[in-house]
């Protein structure tokens, strides 16, 4: 297979890959999607296969896969950074359908990324999905929907990323075919249909009946990688046409000639459906589901579909953007003649290749060497060598074109979400948001040689992970460390003694409170200083308002007239975001607020930028103390799965642990278990179930919102802070 490169951790291949000149319409960028455990790796290392990409089935349990190459995902079974691969598939040419076809028969190019699933991660998830054409949804078709599948079908949703259902582990006992697909309709709203069906369940599965083209498929053992095309066995066939005909009925509407044939009566041709099946997955109103198991050569079938129904960067609306120069909204349509526009989704430090940025090119090409603007920070850079991605392998390449996924090595100021372009025809891309931490650690060296060390390697995964934050604690001069999950520092505390040889001694983990206000207050800040010669002078009166759960902090201006110089209006909000991220009431950052400066003086000569900061900060503490102040928590919702008998135990536990109980549903012969617990309660928790459930049930967490903290919860920890001065 043309690109292939030799097995070299993290290298440089100079090697240009010759299918990489193929035309737009023949390249598909998608992502594999799932709850954690849900089959995502195995899926792509099967598709490797089946491309040729790999020669050998790499195994998550024997650590042998190619996209989770990294020490910590081999040795946990689990994918923690998304990969990105690139390979080739030929559609298999159908006997009288070369002219009639969706797609046109042949090669194609299929940039793959492999997200993680576990909610620790979900930020690989969102900044994937910001830049993907299309996706394939692995869903255990033992379970249906599961809690992280709702969570990574949100995220497709906000970014409009078409999809391809499959669900997979139908070979396992408590395979449920058409308990899944209930799930996917009910639990996601999905407007969903098969387009294949399993041959046999659990021990039995031993192919699939495809219904667009009314053939079963078929593999003797799965290491097999040969299908065979069969007539469908007797006892299937009227539930291939039920299932059949409720295809069509869903997916006619979205293609003019099907429909036409359909509401005539007509017979429907396999191109007929296919097309309508393109048309709805292209527009995003309707997923087609597979079925099977996704160690064997059915992945070929998967293949066939991405290349048929997902779309080709032609295929998605031209990107749109912002001009920071007119403010006006202006388009990028995926041409390599059209001014070069791109989006950094994300940045990667290895050792031995240094910072690799990933690249989604909406527009234009790419060349290493040439200069362009980073636009969001109105930067110029400079591209020194572009590379193709192999998950820990790069090839080089001299020239990158419209549609393509790509990593640049060499530019420094630019990190994930920021805007790229042609220095002459600007573009601010739309970013990508991620959510708030809602755990933290202490951090510290465990010798002084660590020291400089420890604060260059936090900088570094900083850089590469948006969820992970670092700050200092002013009162204990602590290194704080915050992110998604425990598993997640975790991770990254090893990474820092792995990759950066950096010895870290740890706290135990420490929940992310925030502080609010549940009134509107007012609050005047003075800061004079004389000391001879020139003083200082700033002077300021706040006003701040409670805003909704999770909308943030908002500021605003009403200054009129000269009372305060438009020029100390900036240093005033910088004091009042410095005041709040180091919170008030017992250490932890204020939100959900709205500030207003909108009185206050100065003096001609001894007013300055300091001043106005300090006074800025002044008045906000001022006016929250008199806000009615309050701590907020992170809620976590949380899913049991758990035999009946140990049922009544693990919902007394939970109540004790101040959670509400949602319900429960019956899944297979497990009961799960839905509730709303928060996050200060559950340190430990795995242990805890395993101890009541005698290790038979499982639980899954992801952060929910916040809430106010109870008022005898709240005293002890601002008591506790205000004991000693720092956090406890």
């Amino acid at each position: 297979m043309a690109g292939q490169v030799a097995k070299k951790k993290a290298s440089l291949v100079v090697t240009e890959t010759k299918d990489r000149n193929l035309p737009m319409e023949k390249i598909r960028n998608i992502g594999i999607i799932a709850h954690i455990d849900a089959g995502k790796t195995t899926t792509t290392e099967r598709i490797l296969f089946e491309t040729g990409k790999t020669y050998k089935l790499g195994s998550v349990d024997e650590g042998t896969t190619a996209t989770d190459w990294m020490d910590q995902e081999r040795e946990r079974g689990i994918t923690i950074v998304s990969a990105a691969i690139t390979t080739f598939w030929d559609l298999r040419a159908q006997a009288g359908l070369q002219s009639e076809s969706s797609v046109e028969n042949g090669h194609y190019r299929v940039n793959i990324i492999d997200t993680p699933g576990h909610i620790d991660f979900t930020a690989e998830v969102e900044r994937s999905l910001r830049v993907l054409d299309g996706a394939v949804m692995v869903f255990d078709g033992r379970t249906g929907v599961e809690s992280q599948s709702e969570t990574v079908w949100r995220q497709a949703d906000r970014y409009n990323v078409p999809r391809i259902c499959i669900l997979n582990k139908l070979n396992l006992i408590g395979a449920d075919f058409e308990g899944s697909i209930a799930s996917i309709r009910e639990r996601l709203g999905a407007n969903a249909a098969c387009v294949q069906i399993p041959i046999g369940l659990e021990h039995s599965l031993r192919g699939v009946v495809d219904l667009v083209r009314m053939k079963a498929y078929t593999y003797k053992a799965v290491e097999d990688n040969k299908l065979t095309e069969e007539e469908i066995p007797s006892d299937l066939v009227d539930q291939a046409k039920k299932y059949r005909n409720e295809l069509i009925e869903k997916v006619a509407e979205y293609h003019d000639e099907t429909l036409s044939k359909y509401l005539e009566g007509q017979e429907l041709n396999e191109a007929d459906i296919k097309k309508a099946i393109r048309a709805g997955v292209v527009a995003g109103k309707f997923f087609p589901i597979l079925g099977g198991d996704n160690r064997t050569a059915t992945t070929q079938l998967l293949l066939d579909a991405v290349v048929e129904y997902l779309p080709s960067p032609l295929d998605v609306p031209p990107v749109e953007g912002q001009n920071p120069v007119t403010g006006e909204v202006e388009k990028r349509a995926p041409k390599n003649d059209e001014p070069f526009s791109a989006l950094a989704f994300k940045v990667v430090t290895d050792p031995h290749v240094g910072r690799l940025v990933y690249l989604r090119i909406y527009s234009g090409t790419l060349r290493g060497g040439q200069a362009i603007l980073n636009v969001s920070r109105q930067r110029q850079e400079r591209i020194g060598k572009l590379v193709l991605l192999h998950a820990d392998q790069r090839e080089i390449i001299e020239e990158a074109y419209a549609g393509e996924i790509v990593a640049a090595v060499g530019i420094k100021d630019t990190t994930t979400g920021d805007s790229l372009s042609d220095p002459s025809h600007p573009i601010l891309l739309e970013s990508i948001s991620f959510p708030e931490p809602v755990i933290s650690l202490a951090i510290e060296p465990a010798t002084k040689s660590d020291q400089e060390k420890m604060g260059l390697a936090l900088q570094k995964l900083s850089d590469e992970d948006p969820t992970f934050k670092i700050k200092s604690n002013p009162e204990t001069g602590q290194t704080i460390i915050s992110g998604m999950g425990e598993l997640q520092l975790e991770v990254l505390v090893d990474r820092m003694k792995r990759e950066f040889s950096v010895d870290a001694k740890t706290g135990a983990p420490q929940v992310a409170y925030k502080e609010t206000i549940k009134k509107i207050a007012e609050g005047e800040g003075k800061y004079i200083r004389q000391t001879g010669g020139r003083g200082q002078y700033g002077h300021c009166f706040l006003r701040i308002e409670p805003k909704g759960r999770g909308e943030g902090y908002e500021w605003k201006s009403e200054i009129k007239g000269a009372s305060i110089p438009q020029e100390f209006i900036s240093p005033i909000e910088k004091g009042v975001k410095e005041k709040m991220d180091n919170g008030i009431l017992a250490g932890y950052p204020m939100t959900d607020m709205k500030v207003v400066v909108y009185d206050g003086s100065y003096h001609d000569v001894d007013s300055s930028e300091i001043a106005f900061k300090i006074a800025g900060s002044l008045a906000l503490e001022e006016a929250a103390r008199r806000a009615d102040m309050v701590l907020l928590e992170p809620i976590m919702k949380i899913e049991v799965s758990t035999p009946d008998e140990f049922m009544g135990d693990i919902i007394g536990d939970l109540s004790s642990k101040r959670a509400q109980i949602q319900g429960s549903e019956k899944k297979g012969t497990m009961t799960v278990i839905n509730a709303m617990a928060p996050l200060a309660e559950l340190s430990g928790y795995a242990t805890k179930l395993r101890s009541i459930s005698q290790g038979r049930a499982s639980f899954y967490m992801e952060p929910s919102h916040y809430e106010e903290v109870p008022s005898n919860v709240a005293a002890k920890i601002i008591s506790q802070y205000t004991g000693s001065f720092g956090r406890a």
